[in-house]
């Protein structure tokens, strides 16, 4: 049965790392920004990374960043329609794979995201296949280049979501390496934790990274363990074991992991509870 461990989130800013290091997590998973990767900012994420490293925390995980100017970073966008977004995640998952490469650090990269801006995107294509056979052919590419070092996340999005056995079956055929996001998961199938336990056992033996967070089952709440509606004593005996994770919980400070670590405590508790039952 999956043991709980200790896997935080933050920036490459100094002061966020020292207030996770505190803890001593076995996981670090970076948050990045399009500051990262400008000249100055690569170096600094790069010495981060070191930093982080030097501390004994081997297993860490390069978040590819969410945001490019007014839009987030869709796979799914057209080149024709979106050539600075379609480039701006090209250079940005060339950059973040040649790190991981170079530390030995995993890079996670988002299959899609969620509301009308990626649906106007989808749109453009002639179906909802089209689209998600594009955004499948450029991971496929993303995969090749970053190999045992790269891994893909689920989306609340038509374009790569986990809920559906059709379609995760699409995308188990890709051999991807997965990342799986718990409220994502949730959210898309509105709230579902038989679904949501489905999928879990579905993908495990793929899944070699996960976000554990909670939420209503609505909309992208990212909330502590154990102040939404996710059933986690039925999750937790069908995580894969072999994984690693992290906490992804909206903080109020983001100098201060608090809700990451009561999210942790909250599970560790649980498993204690189930061990005796």
């Amino acid at each position: 049965m999956y043991q709980p461990i200790l896997g935080l989130k933050g920036s490459s800013d100094r002061v966020q790392i020292d207030d996770r290091l505190q803890y001593q997590p076995m996981v670090y998973e970076f948050y990045t920004a399009a500051s990262d990767f400008t000249t100055d900012g690569y170096k600094r994420l790069y010495d981060a990374v070191q930093y982080v490293q030097s501390r004994g925390i081997s297993q860490i995980v390069l978040h590819h960043p969410m945001k490019f100017e007014n839009y987030h970073s869709d796979v799914v966008a057209p080149e024709k329609y979106y050539p600075g977004l379609y480039r701006f995640i090209e250079t940005t998952t060339e950059q973040l794979i040649r790190l991981g490469h170079d530390l030995n650090v995993q890079v996670l990269v988002h299959g899609g995201y969620s509301g009308a801006e990626v649906q106007h995107m989808v749109d453009l294509y002639p179906s909802v296949e089209a689209a998600r056979q594009a955004v499948y052919d450029r991971l496929d590419r993303f995969k090749d280049e970053g190999g045992s070092h790269i891994m893909f996340e689920n989306s609340i999005a038509p374009v790569f979501a986990y809920g559906h056995p059709d379609q995760e079956d699409e995308i188990l055929a890709h051999h991807y390496r997965l990342a799986f996001d718990t409220s994502h998961c949730f959210i898309e199938l509105h709230g579902d934790n038989a679904g949501l336990q489905r999928s879990l056992k579905h993908l495990a033996p793929d899944v070699v990274h996960y976000h554990l967070v909670d939420s209503l089952g609505q909309t992208h709440d990212s909330l502590q363990l154990g102040t939404g509606k996710i059933n986690w004593a039925k999750v937790l005996p069908l995580l894969n074991p072999a994984a690693t994770s992290i906490y992804e919980i909206n903080l109020k400070d983001q100098n201060d992991c608090a809700e990451q670590m009561a999210s942790h405590r909250y599970l560790v508790n649980l498993c204690h509870q189930l061990k005796e039952e």
